[in-house]
């Protein structure tokens, strides 16, 4: 069986859930409702919780944002205005999400940005990651009639069995505006994407 080693790509991860080291990310990412959910039960006191909203007292959420839980918002996140949150997301504390950015069924990790008018579905993204605007996480494969995602991991191509799968993008990782890393992406840490530059490992 395929592992991946959490630690040499997303520092945080297993800190925040050593749960599930032995899970394959496109398995993580499909079971984040109920993740979430279960990490709710176990946060302190400094997060108030709402409507399967977690948000920490310390963050900041800007008017004309749109939460759809199961959501936990960390110390320090940072939300910009029109921002859409859905799915099963996890945000680790000082991440920031731009005006007008969406997330769907992601973990973030801590110090992370989205600049603003981000898209990032399905996947893992490490902490210090940089999104410049206009950046895009693609998480399904709408042009093709098969749509399973495929993945590149040690110079092996995998089947995933999923057909919603983004990325997993390591720590330190730099991605310029409106680039696009394809379903299936996977970034070791300190990665540099180009501005405009298309990603497709598969």
């Amino acid at each position: 069986m395929t592992m991946i080693k959490y630690a040499s790509y997303l520092k945080h991860f297993l800190i925040n859930f050593p749960e599930l080291e032995s899970e394959l990310p496109w398995n993580i990412v499909a079971a984040l409702p109920n993740t979430i959910h279960q990490k709710m039960k176990s946060l302190p006191a400094d997060y108030k919780i709402n409507n399967d909203v977690a948000i920490h007292k310390g963050a900041q959420i800007e008017e004309h944002v749109t939460l759809k839980g199961p959501i936990i918002i960390s110390n320090g996140c940072f939300i910009g205005a029109h921002a859409y949150l859905r799915g099963g997301v996890y945000l680790g504390d000082k991440s920031v999400i731009g005006p007008g950015c969406e997330v769907k069924s992601s973990l973030i990790m801590s110090g992370s940005a989205l600049a603003h008018f981000n898209f990032v579905g399905d996947s893992l993204v490490g902490s210090y990651v940089n999104m410049e605007a206009g950046s895009i996480i693609a998480n399904h494969y709408n042009e093709r009639l098969d749509k399973t995602i495929f993945v590149m991991l040690d110079k092996k191509k995998i089947e995933t069995s999923a057909t919603k799968f983004g990325a997993l993008v390591g720590d330190h990782t730099k991605i310029g505006a409106n680039a696009v890393l394809s379903p299936g992406t996977i970034l070791k840490p300190q990665s540099i994407v180009k501005r405009l530059e298309l990603i497709e490992q598969c």
